[in-house]
């Protein structure tokens, strides 16, 4: 998601760090009595791989969903098989019914208006293996607890069956009406939550703010819809030339190799009837193996565009990148563009992996929010900005989809790595001052000026626990710290690291400790100090110079770290001839002591004076950021 939308008073955990000191072992790095068990089991190793005993369980879901705008009842059908590759029994499974989110009474982070409540979810019909049972599950709202007739023994599967309907909720956010006939239906379906080796089952309360943490399962969805409507989703089409009249299949198609746009519908060709199959109802069938989630939307009157590109150069592997949009969206006439660029960047650039799946498809929706293969964006008149939010949700492809991040407990691990790549693909589309400075007043400014407790918690603080400090922990100091980084490392060792901790980790449930030790590994670097500094600490971004010493070297530069942070150090260095340049130090010269550091610059010229030169990493008090040398 591009920024968080509900920013309140947080829970203390203030507590849970003191200042940073060197250290020696990634061991050293604290673990919660959790974690350290995982550890302890063998499924998560100290090398920042998953362990010889890691294991993860998954799904196949058959989803059949009915939707007939302007009605708002959508009424659903599923067949799981759910398998148990965990070593423990279980005698029950936790059941997420996140559209109960929209009952009243529930407990949300924001207020609500009057369209946004519903009567939830109704469990029409459960079986176990081909055994009625009760529908009444018992649990919160949107975590349900189902006994099983018989408990799942480790490597075994069981095959539920649920029937379900619901109202979709008139006030639309991450999923809602969009209009009278045009839908975005997101965590449609009752799913079986992650039961994982560190926490168990997950029974977060959704809040309808924080985000997502789901298995890796295959998916066949079935979207019944009447004629002359669209439906996009997750996943590939299997039945065009069922579903769309014979010349828009073949427009379709060609999509699937063109670089250029075509376009595929018009509002006016939906009202001529010129789109779908004329049957009442038409079925479309999606598959998608191995993702963490389905979404869709359909419309009677979007535009529907499509083109592609090519995303992995060794292979010449093409995506489709599509794109569904009221006409008068003028950012949207670009959306298919901004995705081809996005896609193919991503996937050359940073970070550097090429994209994964088979499709994108961005749809004009309110929420600013990312699903596999999904995005739900509203429109924004400034095109430029319009591209980087884009750019942000296509991010989220590989954190958290194609890894399996726990976005409710860790979102830093997903929305600090797209603030991230927002940046660098920034950089390239719109030149560096441009995106630096869109960067700091975006990601940044807020945050340093605002010296509130809050702001200041440790960034390893659960996103579950937090309110306000979670928009500057998840996005912000996040991001700021991969940055750091990066500077430390070099881009190509950085590269390298990065590449090794996304390949080992691909498809998997990682946690925090896991992409540390990663990237200590990886890099033959023991970065624990670094990690301990940035993670695990009140620190903020506050430097000083304090003085200036002549030596036989040249000119000795104190430099006191009063926040704390592990940041870059750049130095306006001016002569007393009048000429200037900027010394620059990576983080590394934190590494021995993180509350001082001196640097010398040579005595070839004389020093009239030096100045912070901060760039991205904005400085909490500016009144000690330059220096006159005597």
């Amino acid at each position: 998601m591009l920024q968080p939308k509900h920013l309140f008073l947080t829970l203390g955990l203030a507590g849970l760090a003191t200042a940073a000191t060197a250290q020696t072992s990634p061991n050293s790095l604290y673990k919660p009595r959790d974690i350290k068990r995982a550890y302890a089991k063998g499924t998560r190793a100290d090398d920042g791989r998953p362990g010889p005993k890691y294991w993860q369980n998954r799904a196949r879901y058959d989803i059949t969903v009915q939707a007939a705008p302007p009605a708002r009842d959508i009424r659903g059908r599923e067949t799981i098989t759910y398998v148990n590759n965990s070593p423990d029994s279980l005698k029950s499974l936790v059941f997420r019914i996140i559209q109960n989110i929209h009952q009243p009474g529930v407990a949300r982070e924001g207020d609500t208006g009057a369209d946004y409540l519903t009567t939830g979810v109704s469990i029409d019909s459960f079986s176990v293996a081909g055994q009625p049972r009760p529908t009444n599950w018992p649990g919160s709202a949107t975590a349900k607890t189902v006994a099983l007739p018989r408990a799942l023994a480790p490597h075994d599967s069981v095959k539920l069956q649920v029937a379900w309907h619901f109202p979709i909720s008139k006030q639309s956010g991450r999923e809602g009406e969009l209009d009278p006939t045009t839908y975005f239906l997101a965590y449609f379906y009752p799913r079986v939550a992650v039961y994982d080796d560190y926490a168990g089952w997950d029974r977060l309360p959704f809040l309808d703010s924080k985000e997502f943490y789901n298995d890796f399962n295959d998916y066949t969805l079935r979207v019944q819809a009447p004629a002359n409507y669209i439906v996009w989703a997750t996943g590939t089409l299997q039945n065009p030339k069922q579903v769309l009249q014979p010349a828009v299949a073949k427009r379709l198609a060609k999509s699937m190799t063109s670089d250029e746009i075509v376009r595929l519908a018009t509002p006016a060709d939906l009202a001529a009837k010129r789109i779908t199959n004329q049957a009442a109802t038409n079925t479309w069938v999606w598959t998608a193996k191995d993702i963490t989630d389905v979404t869709f939307a359909l419309s009677d009157h979007y535009n529907w565009d499509a083109a592609s590109v090519v995303v992995d150069p060794a292979t010449k592997r093409r995506a489709s990148v599509q794109a569904a949009y009221k006409d008068d969206a003028q950012d949207f006439h670009s959306s298919v563009k901004f995705s081809q660029n996005a896609l193919g960047w991503f996937s050359r650039n940073w970070p550097g992996v090429p994209y994964p799946f088979p499709k994108m498809t961005v749809v004009q929706g309110f929420a600013d929010m990312e699903y596999p293969m999904m995005v739900n964006d509203s429109p924004e008149e400034d095109l430029k900005f319009a591209q980087l939010v884009q750019d942000h949700e296509i991010a989220h492809t590989y954190f958290p989809f194609y890894m399996g991040i726990n976005e409710s407990r860790y979102a830093f691990m997903d929305e600090g790595w797209a603030t991230t790549f927002e940046l660098l693909i920034g950089r390239a589309e719109n030149g560096n001052e441009a995106a630096e400075d869109f960067y700091r007043k975006f990601r940044v400014v807020r945050y340093i000026n605002d010296p509130s407790t809050t702001e200041d918690l440790p960034i390893i603080t659960p996103s579950s626990e937090l309110k306000a400090g979670y928009g500057n922990n998840s996005y912000g100091k996040a991001s700021l710290s991969y940055l750091a980084l990066k500077d430390m490392l070099g881009d190509e060792l950085f590269k390298k690291s990065l590449h090794a901790y996304m390949d080992r980790w691909h498809g998997k449930h990682p946690i925090p400790w896991d992409y540390f030790n990663s990237m200590s590994s990886a890099s033959g670097q023991d970065l624990t100090w670094f990690f301990q500094n940035w993670f695990f600490t009140n620190n903020y971004i506050d430097l000083a110079l304090t003085k200036a010493d002549k030596t036989a070297q040249g000119t000795a530069i104190t430099v006191q770290n009063v926040g704390g942070f592990a940041v870059p150090v750049d130095l306006k260095v001016t002569y007393a001839d009048g000429s200037t340049e900027t010394v620059h130090r990576t983080p590394e010269i934190w590494q021995a002591d993180q509350k001082q550091t001196v640097i010398t610059l040579p005595g070839t010229k004389a020093v009239r004076s030096v100045a912070f030169d901060h760039g991205l990493y904005l400085d909490y008090d500016k009144k000690n950021d330059q220096l006159t040398v005597q």
